[in-house]
């Protein structure tokens, strides 16, 4: 039973998307609202939480020429977007389509507005043409549609017990114990096509940030510093974000609802395992440590937060990486005990080219927490935010992250959205 829990939330999480996943999450929505009203509108309403603001102020949409902002990732939706693939809504903009949307601009009446809510991710797109409207609200997750109206109908509603709510595995089973039970014997037909999508999808975008002019090119400038595994690991995983951040159409697979995380997650070990010669099934398992360690610290914190989803995701690779040279439980714990030690104080100030940077420190903590450990050196229970045993630990940050942070979250949103 927990085996076919596990297999589910990967499969729930593992997904492709294309671009920053807060802007396509607009789009999306927009999309939705487009399709529910039946033609193009006048005005578009955006009414969003402040973490989407957050999230979408300085990031470039794809597929839009360079744009940024909640404008623009609702425009495209709106104009072009195809809401039945999900969070690739834009993935089928013609190049025409995508030179054109600056113009397209000038010809709507777009409004932003912060969304009082208590729900940390959480956005309502409403379209007027005329008389008629229509609106789709999402919350909690990226494409979690609980209201659709038009005219006065409500055409769906479940705002206290969602479609997805109610399909929801229960994350409660993870625990660091069961991730390396499960990655040490599943049966990997049941994971690989999914595994196999991630290693594809985001490497292909790591070697574009490689290649391209994307962001601050913090994946070359690493790339230059040396040659060895943990270097490569680091450049490999930041260019991926630059590209990303940088509005680079290819999509990649997300984890915890975030392509950056996903990134995060999936490169270093990669990396790894080719450059120590694993076997294809050595690095699928390893990557099943990866992705579920991240998923299980980012499940107490929540999707949005002023915690840095890419430390969760560095501790996450650190541990997968620890699993594919040793094989070792005692060795992925204290890999996460150390890491979160490291780098628990870094915060999201939104998503933008800095993140690769970002992503490139906390790649260097899960490597250097599993490399402490091999050394024989480690942090102790009452040393900060580490308590003895690893789920300790990480309930620890969890609270850190989740309760901890909620006030530097508004300060962060308030600085970012200062006129």
């Amino acid at each position: 039973m927990q085996y076919d829990t596990y297999t589910k939330i990967l499969k729930k999480e593992l997904v492709p998307a294309m671009g920053c996943t807060e802007p396509i999450a607009v789009a999306y929505c927009s999309a939705m609202a487009r399709q529910t009203l039946g033609k193009v509108p006048d005005a578009i309403e955006i009414h969003a939480s402040g973490n989407i603001i957050k999230n979408v102020k300085s990031v470039v949409v794809p597929n839009t020429g360079g744009l940024k902002g909640l404008p623009a990732a609702a425009l495209i939706g709106v104009l072009y977007g195809d809401s039945s693939k999900g969070l690739q809504v834009i993935s089928g903009v013609t190049p025409e389509q995508s030179e054109s949307l600056a113009q397209e601009m000038n010809n709507f009446e777009i409004t932003v507005d912060a969304l009082d809510s208590s729900h940390v991710l959480d956005m309502e797109v409403v379209l007027r043409k005329g008389e008629e409207y229509s609106s789709v609200r999402i919350w909690d997750t990226h494409t979690n549609i609980v209201r659709i109206e038009k005219n006065g109908e409500v055409l769906l509603e479940n705002m206290e017990d969602s479609i997805e709510e109610q399909e929801e595995p229960d994350y409660d089973v993870l625990t660091v114990d069961g991730i390396f039970d499960y990655a040490s014997h599943v049966d990997l037909n049941e994971v690989s096509e999914i595994l196999e999508r991630q290693i594809t999808y985001n490497m292909a975008i790591s070697e574009a940030g490689m290649k391209g002019q994307y962001g601050a090119r913090i994946g070359q400038v690493i790339a230059k510093r040396g040659d060895e595994p943990r270097n490569r690991a680091k450049a490999a995983a930041a260019a991926a974000s630059d590209a990303r951040m940088g509005g680079c159409e290819l999509p990649v697979v997300i984890n915890s609802g975030s392509g950056n995380q996903g990134i995060t997650a999936s490169i270093p070990v990669i990396v790894y395992a080719e450059y120590y010669r694993k076997s294809r099934e050595e690095l699928l398992r390893a990557l099943l440590v990866s992705n579920l360690v991240t998923l299980h610290l980012k499940s107490g914190i929540g999707r949005l937060s002023a915690y840095c989803g890419a430390v969760s995701a560095g501790v996450g690779a650190g541990a997968g990486i620890a699993f594919l040279l040793t094989r070792d439980l005692r060795t992925v714990k204290h890999e996460i005990v150390n890491a979160l030690s490291i780098t628990s104080g870094i915060v999201c100030d939104g998503a933008k080219a800095s993140c690769a940077a970002k992503i490139a420190m906390a790649v260097e903590s899960g490597i250097l927490g599993f490399e402490m450990f091999e050394d024989g050196n480690q942090f102790y229970d009452g040393e900060g935010l580490v308590s003895k045993g690893v789920e300790n630990t990480i309930h620890n940050i969890s609270a850190l992250g989740h309760e901890g942070m909620r006030e530097t979250d508004r300060t962060i949103i308030e600085i970012m959205t200062r006129k």
